[in-house]
């Protein structure tokens, strides 16, 4: 079976997303892959944060004969394990991850803040004090009425 890697295209119009996958040759672009490699997404502001690669499976498909398409090749020549720019891409997902906006796939997503609100019997002297005489029953509602 001849392997090949390349791009299967996600996303959605005018909003591509690319995941690079090891397939058989004989598939279509978008069928059945024998594994998912990384992904590319275009639309990321910046350019060396775009590619996300499984360095050490690229490897070892290429190790078992997988042949890489022409765009795959310069991906991983740039970004995969002794690429040219694991620097810069490293950077580029400090300064994403700095973002309001984009949080790339590789860094864990913010933990929300969740404020503990304390139950009314742990709440200070002067809050519990009103809600006790509130409660306290009147004289004449403790009294039966007389008929």
């Amino acid at each position: 079976m001849a392997v090949k890697i390349r791009m299967k295209k996600m996303g959605r119009t005018h909003a591509p997303f690319f995941r690079v996958c090891a397939v058989d040759a004989r598939r279509p672009r978008d069928g059945r892959v024998l594994e998912e490699l990384g992904h590319y997404d275009p639309m990321v502001p910046e350019t060396d944060a775009r590619a996300i690669l499984k360095g050490d499976r690229i490897q070892y498909w290429v190790g078992v004969g997988a042949q890489p398409s022409d765009k795959v090749a310069v991906l991983i020549k740039k970004y995969g394990t002794d690429g040219t720019h694991l620097d810069a891409q490293k950077a580029a997902l400090e300064r994403l991850a700095g973002r309001k906006r984009y949080v790339p796939s590789a860094a864990p997503p913010p933990k929300p803040k969740v404020e503990v609100v304390p139950p009314a019997a742990e709440q200070p002297a002067e809050v519990a004090e009103p809600v006790a005489e509130a409660a306290e029953p009147t004289a004449e509602a403790t009294e039966p009425a007389a008929e």
